[in-house]
């Protein structure tokens, strides 16, 4: 299988998948309980989420495994059992995605802070590193450490990654806007973010969740200032989120993100997908104008 950066070197675009967490809800899944442990009990379900987003277009398939750390797996009384937890998602997708589609293995902020010394670089780098090896045993092609906000924990998370595995490593943040700049909870920058990723040695970088695809464009931009080179990967929020008729409600439907997609592209995204809210019908959008994009560039 080739690795994901070397597909968009020749100006391919790819499309990745949509949200897992929302999913889970509509298929049962009770809040307070544990998503990564329907990677044992209820491995079907987790299989038809990924299956529906390769049938919806997805070259990229992530795994059930955002919260699939010590820490948070600790919550519920889970930890013993993470290694098992992270190798099945990532077999539970690699089945899934079949031969020609890509497994990405989704790593999750642990929600510790090194600054408040609440955790040690230790305890980080390992449950890092018991993840990533897991993944690789389980078939997946790269990780996507995700919805990331500190570069100190995203460090520990590529070093355990690059020494213990020879996964592809891509790398995330999500950021806040504030007038015309955009933020991490840690205060970092999309320039700043590309600069130190890229010497920690991510081979993608890029941003996910957020308010929407509508502030996609302008953050590409910002990572493109720093390289014209290195792969980035958007995955968007479907907007915010409303509660109408006790009803979870995102904003952004399939047919709204039409127009701002070839926009991300033009920005100098090689990777879209979505995040919080995103179903296989965004996918779909999505695939079809990657597709379109991807066939008109062929011609020319």
């Amino acid at each position: 299988m080739h690795k994901i950066s070397d597909l968009v070197k020749n100006g391919r675009i790819l499309t990745s998948d949509g949200a897992w967490g929302t999913y889970l809800f509509k298929k049962g899944l009770i809040t307070g309980s544990c998503p990564e442990e329907w990677n044992l009990t209820h491995q079907e379900d987790v299989f038809e989420i990924a299956k529906s987003y390769v049938l919806a277009g997805s070259d990229i398939i992530s795994t059930n495994s955002f919260g699939a750390n010590y820490f948070k797996l600790k919550m519920y009384d889970f930890q013993e059992k993470l290694s098992e937890i992270c190798q099945t998602a990532a077999e539970i997708s690699r089945r899934a995605a079949g031969l020609d589609k890509l497994v990405m293995a989704s790593i999750g902020p642990t929600g510790k802070f090194l600054i408040m010394g609440d955790v040690t670089e230790e305890e980080l780098y390992n449950t890092f590193k018991q993840q990533s090896i897991a993944f690789e045993k389980g078939g997946a092609d790269a990780v996507c450490i995700e919805t990331f906000y500190a570069l100190d924990e995203a460090e520990l998370a590529i070093k355990a990654v690059k020494e213990n595995t020879s996964l592809e490593i891509i790398c995330t943040f999500t950021f806040d806007k504030s007038g015309d700049e955009f933020k991490s909870l840690m205060g970092v920058a999309p320039q700043q973010m590309t600069e130190s990723l890229i010497n920690y040695g991510a081979d993608i970088v890029g941003a996910n969740c957020g308010f929407g695809y509508e502030d996609m464009p302008k953050i590409v931009q910002n990572i493109r200032s720093v390289s014209a080179t290195i792969p980035i990967i958007i995955q968007a929020n479907a907007g915010l989120p409303v509660f109408e008729n006790d009803e979870l409600i995102y904003s952004q439907t399939p047919e709204k993100i039409k127009s701002i997609i070839p926009k991300i592209i033009e920005a100098g995204a090689n990777i879209i997908g979505g995040c919080c809210g995103t179903t296989p019908e965004h996918i779909k959008v999505i695939s079809e104008i990657v597709t379109a994009y991807n066939q008109r560039k062929i011609s020319n």
